[in-house]
């Protein structure tokens, strides 16, 4: 069954903050109506409103103490009597939110006892409180724990079906990068495979037959010759099938950055690029940091133009580190990891260097990557 993505999509910090913020008030404007409704003084209602609404703000942040607060508030106003039981709809709102957030941010047991301990206040106040004539009975409370269960209960659901969506997006990513590396090696092994055979076996010849037979050695040359150009050739279309840029030629290096960047520009992204060093790089390395940027300039257009983006690269004579940097706001996809980070990720590992990406404190995105290189020979 599909998960909605609604359902599973991560909020930024923005609209978590106005949701709490809405439902807060919320919560507590109904539990002062509901208190106002007794006729009592005005000061009592307004700290019921406060001990009912105020904890939501920081459930995210908190949620098991906001849970607990707020099912110990709900309970002790209906003992008191300053809610009537015939208004205990608006307290189950603020206990069922508190009982939601538990569930969709506690794991495991943990959260299953916080839900519990916060739900005996309000049934007990339910079947204790000094209400009126209007009193719920053994409905009303089974209504009370069944509102407090279900709440619990939905929250637990989203974070269970959020977590198997991000399990399944990382699966596939994983399965696709051993699918792309299986057909790679396939490919390259249908294409060499047997002239590089062909290849060793005249060299033996060729070295065996050398002094006593020169003119089968040089036969057997003529055809390692001829096999190894054919196994360039076919290396060589085989590569280009792989590849897809329109440019594919002659590696890259980093004093192709520029146009990365001027490309970037062209799409909204203002880039500030600060080269140092890297001159002397082994060609494997420069071509991995050239595509690391690349990819990295392309999620910052396609998932956060416009924006600023800053690429710095620097060679300390071992190693080449990579920061990429961008200050734009995101759609975060169900998954924080897609397919272009997982290919950086392993160009990173191919050369047993550190990578890391992700969101930055102060906003934006950063791509980190430190590729390790020896002495070019």
């Amino acid at each position: 069954m599909p998960v909605p993505s609604l359902l599973v999509q991560r909020l930024g910090p923005a609209p978590r903050r106005a949701i709490d913020l809405i439902v807060a008030a919320s919560a507590g404007l109904l539990s002062w109506f509901a208190a106002v409704d007794t006729g009592g003084p005005g000061r009592r209602a307004v700290l019921v409103a406060l001990a009912l609404g105020v904890p939501l703000v920081v459930r995210r942040r908190w949620p098991g103490a906001t849970a607990l607060v707020v099912g110990a508030a709900a309970g002790a106003v209906l003992l008191a009597g300053i809610v009537p039981d015939f208004a205990s709809p608006a307290l189950m709102l603020s206990v069922g939110v508190a009982l939601h957030t538990v569930g969709r941010q506690v794991p495991g047991r943990r959260g299953a006892a916080f839900a519990l301990v916060a739900s005996v206040p309000l049934v007990i106040g339910l079947s204790f409180g000094g209400g009126t004539a209007d009193a719920p009975g053994p409905a009303g409370v089974a209504f009370g724990a069944l509102v407090c269960g279900a709440s619990w209960a939905i929250g637990w659901t989203l974070r269970e079906r959020r977590r198997h969506a991000e399990q399944t997006a990382a699966q596939s990513t994983a399965r696709a990068v051993a699918e792309e590396r299986l057909r790679i090696a396939r490919e390259m092994h249908d294409a060499v495979g047997h002239s590089l055979s062909l290849i060793a076996v005249k060299a033996a010849v060729a070295n065996h037959v050398a002094r006593q037979r020169p003119e089968e050695a040089t036969a057997a040359l003529e055809v390692i010759e001829s096999e190894s150009r054919s196994a360039l050739a076919e290396l060589r279309r085989t590569v280009g099938a792989l590849r897809t840029e329109p440019d594919y030629g002659v590696p890259p290096t980093l004093s192709d950055l520029s146009g990365l960047a001027d490309r970037a520009e062209s799409a909204g992204v203002r880039v500030r690029l600060d080269v140092r060093g890297g001159t002397d790089l082994p060609e494997p390395v420069a071509l991995a940091a050239y595509r690391i940027v690349q990819e990295s300039l392309t999620n910052v257009v396609r998932h956060a133009a416009p924006a600023a983006c800053r690429v710095e690269v620097e060679s300390s004579g071992d190693r080449l580190r990579i920061e990429v940097t961008d200050d734009g706001t995101r759609r975060p996809p169900p998954s924080a990891d897609g397919t272009g980070l997982a290919g950086m990720r392993e160009r990173v590992a191919a050369h047993g260097g550190t990578f890391s990406a992700g969101p930055r404190s102060g906003g934006g995105f950063a791509v980190v990557a430190v590729l390790p290189y020896g002495p070019v020979s």
